[in-house]
């Protein structure tokens, strides 16, 4: 798997979009996100151009449009994503994460059976 470069959250937004329906239109983007944002097409041009410049997004020229496909999956800007936070916020540790999150957060018993159940799974990898 390869490391994914770290996006904003702005860019977040935009890659959602992308994932969903690539390959897409430039426009079809710009459409998507000022019907859910108050940003202008400027704005989410310049979103594109950053995206690209960091290899997330790579594009090809239609006519006078572009079609843009994702360079890196979900699943890898995720964890990407999830390592810069836990080295950043944890010093790299995940017990003190989960511990913060169990003891902050309001679980559902589903949400802590399904815990559960991956510390089952990661302990019988061992």
């Amino acid at each position: 798997m390869k490391n994914a470069p770290h996006i904003s959250d702005a860019e977040w937004k935009v890659m959602k979009i992308a994932w969903k329906k690539s390959p897409i239109l430039a426009h079809e983007i710009i459409d998507a996100l000022t019907a859910t944002t108050t940003w202008s097409p400027a704005t989410i041009k310049t979103l594109l151009n950053r995206l690209i410049g960091k290899g997330v997004l790579e594009f090809e020229k239609q006519g006078k449009t572009y079609l843009y496909t994702p360079a890196y999956t979900e699943n890898e800007c995720r964890a990407a994503e999830a390592d810069s936070f836990l080295s950043r916020v944890f010093d790299g540790s995940l017990s003190p994460m989960i511990s913060h999150f169990v003891k902050n957060r309001k679980l559902t018993s589903k949400e802590l059976d399904e815990l559960e159940q991956i510390l089952k799974r990661g302990r019988s990898k061992k």
